[in-house]
Order: structure tokens, then sequence, then C-alpha cells
């Protein structure tokens, strides 16, 4: 029999946020993952994290997994990979590891599941070349295995907007994103992102039929109505080897099941969750839930859940006082909001403080004709992210203390040094010297696809939908380890289309997007 204080059921950022939690001030953890990598969905999640300095925002997520496991390591969490979690039978959890049956007994139990991809059937969906847009990132961030060549991807949430700017890193052509809701349910920076690479997203549309023989070859898009049924003659046929499903995810709730706990059902959240506490406490005494298993939200609030549970925790067993208990849990909660906060209910500037002080909205920069280099901020929609405001070293950049406030800027301070092109998670903000020369302006653009091009190689430069606007050539690359595998390339183009261009493509042989950098 395995013994100790408090058990946790998964590795992945709640779980082992709850351990760090609970083993720093005491407490004997152990950490169950059926998984042979630990992190959970960090370990395949290549984008930076929105959020604040708190929330780890503008970290990778592959290196936010890291930094959780070394840290629960170095706090003498035990972490036993590889083991699944199988059933619960008198307040004692069975685990199997290399076929061999052990049992579990602890004091505390932390569910920490995270959740399961849903599908969506149509004529064909069992077709290989189908498969969930998780399933699809797993191929290529953790096997390096490109699933397809041809991609359709089906959601416009965060999770289909990212892995679709993800696959054209890899190297495949996204065909483009439909989305039978009459608008995208993702941030508009990730939806701008693969916009800008030329991929279009075909709101109210949805997938009628996949055709194909041993696997899938085309597939029949169609229009919807409001209640998603098909609009006759709105089909169109594409061709496509694969198609992702991103269409929402289900809290993996079973061992909660087992452990007979209430649940009620919060359509919102995915489905069934457990009913808990503000300690994250379920109806059954010293079972907590922690991450997607207590409802689908980011990781970030995942992280945050977790910190809850494994301080409740450590503080029911006697490891922490309640006043220092309550503090953590304070700030934990304090976080919590500011990540859940409503972008439609967040505090927006009004046309008074646009131009107040000279802090100007970014918006209105493109009427601007100022010398040298300024940051060109298209960052218009409420969501929690203020790294631009805290790399900036003179306070250029505004975001306040509600992190979903849209970023202003303060010219008069800036110096066009770019740190915040680098730390801007959605890829939004762009460095634009209107006056580079006497017939051409410069801009300064993200650059996250391999291979990188070169200083005085010719480019063609995409607006904002990645149609053709010009050509470009290349002025300067800078990749630096403090821009954590974001470039910064600079082109030079006619003066005339300075607010146009937002992207480029490079016209090399070798050029496939082939990863990111």
């Amino acid at each position: 029999m395995i013994e100790t204080e408090i058990a946790i059921v998964g590795a992945g950022p709640a779980g082992l946020a709850a351990a760090c939690e609970s083993a720093q001030v005491g407490s004997k953890v152990i950490v169950f993952d059926e998984n042979n990598h630990p992190g959970g969905q960090l370990v395949k999640q290549i984008h930076k994290f929105f959020g604040s300095k708190e929330h780890l925002a503008g970290v990778r997520g592959i290196d936010i997994g890291k930094k959780l496991y070394k840290r629960a390591l170095s706090l003498g969490v035990e972490v036993r990979l590889g083991t699944v979690v199988w059933g619960y039978f008198e307040n004692q959890l069975a685990v199997v590891f290399n076929n061999q049956v052990e049992v579990v007994s602890a004091k505390k139990i932390i569910v920490a599941t995270g959740a399961l991809e849903n599908t969506l059937s149509f004529p064909g969906w069992t077709l290989p070349g189908i498969m969930g847009a998780g399933g699809a990132q797993t191929l290529m961030n953790l096997y390096r295995i490109l699933p397809g060549k041809k991609v359709l991807m089906v959601g416009a949430g965060n999770v289909g907007l990212i892995i679709a700017y993800q696959l054209l890193q890899a190297g495949a052509e996204v065909i483009a994103v439909v989305e039978a809701a009459p608008k995208i349910g993702g941030y508009k920076v990730h939806a701008d992102k693969i916009l800008r690479n030329g991929v279009p997203i075909l709101t109210g549309h949805t997938v009628k039929e996949a055709l194909g023989k041993e696997r899938v070859e085309k597939v029949i898009i169609a229009q919807v109505r409001s209640d998603f049924s098909i609009i006759p003659e709105t089909e169109r046929e594409i061709d496509a080897d694969t198609i992702c499903l991103a269409v929402g995810l289900t809290p993996l709730t079973e061992l909660l099941w087992l452990m007979e706990c209430e649940m009620r059902y919060e359509s919102d959240l995915g489905g069934f969750i457990p009913v808990r506490n503000k300690n994250m406490e379920t109806s059954i005494s010293g079972i907590y839930i922690a991450g997607d298993v207590a409802g689908i939200e980011e990781a970030s609030i995942a992280m945050e859940e977790g910190r809850i549970a494994g301080i409740a925790a450590a503080e029911s067993l006697g490891h922490i006082i309640s006043d220092k208990a309550r503090m953590i849990k304070n700030r934990a909660e304090e976080s919590l909001l500011q990540l859940r906060l409503n972008p439609s209910f967040a505090p927006r500037m009004t046309e008074k403080n646009k131009t107040n002080n000279g802090i100007i909205k970014n918006s209105q920069i493109e009427i601007l004709n100022r010398n040298g280099s300024i940051p060109i901020i298209e960052c218009n929609e409420c969501i929690p992210c203020n790294p631009c405001e805290t790399v900036c070293l003179f306070g250029c950049i505004q975001v306040g203390t509600t992190i979903t406030n849209l970023p202003l800027l303060n010219l008069d301070k800036c110096t066009g040094c770019g740190q915040c092109v680098l730390a801007c998670p959605g890829l939004a903000i762009f460095l634009l010297d209107r006056n580079y020369s006497k017939d051409e302006a410069a801009i300064t653009l993200p650059y996250e696809f391999l291979p990188l091009p070169k200083k005085g190689e010719k480019v063609i430069a995409l607006d904002r939908n990645g149609s053709k606007v010009c050509e470009g050539e290349v002025l300067n690359v800078i990749l630096t380890k403090k821009g954590d595998r974001t470039a910064l390339v600079k082109i030079a183009i006619p003066k005339e289309h300075a607010d146009k261009v937002r992207s480029i493509k490079t016209t090399r042989l070798d050029s496939g997007k082939e990863g990111e950098n």
C-alpha cells in the first residue's frame, strides 16, 4: 500500500500547482498521471500565455509545465508518471503501474483530471484523417508528426484558432476555419494571426460530409441557420486530407462519479461538474478538485484553482495556520476574478481620454506622422493580458489594475525599442516608421516561422487578411534569447502601404513554414 497525506490525480497545470502549494508548507504529496510526460496539456502548448506576470503571461505553455514540474520536485513532491488511477474504494485510490495494481491511502485527495475533447458526427466522420484538434497538436508538438498537408479546422474557439496557427508553423496548409456560430468564440488576436497568413474564417458554416476511400480526400461544407440546420444549396466541396475538430471539451469526471460527489450540469463549463465550496472541496469531505474537471476554462485559471485546493488541503491537515492560508487563497481568488472578467463588461476607454495627456489609443496612431518607429497596437478586445505594460521600462503603455483594459500608448515616452512587440502573446503589436526614407516606410513584425528570412531578401507583404499588398525588402532580422523564439523582422515597403502591411510571405523554394523558432 502507498501512503501519503495528499494524493493528486493529474500532473497538469492544476495538479502541479496544487502539489507545489501543499508541499511548500510541509505536506507529503504524491501526484499520479497516466501520461509519460508531466504538465498535462502544457507539454504541447507552444504559444505564449495571456494574463499578468503573476500568471506567467508571456511564457510559453511548454516552459510553464517544465517550471511547475521542476518546482514540485524541488519541494519534495513525488510524481508518478505512467500510472493510471482506475478506481476508488473505501476512501482509497486504486492505481496501476507496469501492470501492477496498488492501493493508495491518502488523507486528502485532489482530483485534477482535466477534460476530454468533444467530437462531431457527420457522414464520413470515421474516415482516417479526422481527429480532435488536441490530437493534432499532440502529434505536431510532442511527436513531431505532421497530421496532414491540407487541413480544415472545425471550430473557432481559442483551441481551434491556436492550433490552426500551429499547423501553419508546422508546415501544413490550413484551408479554412469553419465555425457554426455567427461569430468566433476565441480571442480576436488569435484569429488575426491566422487571417494575416491567408486562412479564411467562415462563420455560420459547418461540415456536411467528408469524402474519401481510404482517408479524407474532400469535404463538403455548407452555411447554417441560427438553429444550426444546413441551408440548402449553400454546399461547396473543398480538397482536404485532414479535418481537425475543435468543438469543445467535456470535464473528465468519471472518478468523481465513482466517489459519489454531488454533481450539477453547467453548459457554459462543459457539462456535469462537481459541486464545490470556496476551498475547491466537493460535497465529499477531503476530496478537492481543480482545473478543467471543475469546469472548462483557461490553464491560468486551472493553476489558481490548484493553488486554492492545495493550500486548503494543507490547512485542513494543520500544516498552515488559517490566517496565512486565507491570505494565500484570497490572492488566488483575486487573480481568478481578473482572469474571469467578461470582456463585455470590462472598462473601455472613452473618447475623452483617448488623447488626454499625450496618451493615444492604438486605433488612432495611424493618423500620426512622426519620425522614428512607434508601436502600432492592434489589440482592440478587452482580454486579460498586460505583458506589453510590464515589459516597458519607460511606462509608455498603460493597461492599469484591471488587466482587461485596452492598452494605451504614451508616445512622449516611447523610444521605439520593440520590447512590447516581443512580449505580446497575441502578436498584435508592430513597429512602424512612416518616414524610413523619402519613398519608403519600415515595419517591424513579430515572426514565428522557420526558416527565418534573411537580410536583403525580397518578400511578399500581406495585409490583415493575408492578401498581397506589395513587395518588401528585409532590412533586419533579430532573434534573441529574450524574445523567446519570437523574431523581429523589419521590412521596407512603399510608404503608401504603411497602414496595410501586417505580415509577410517569403518567396524562397525552401521557405515552407516548418515549425516554430
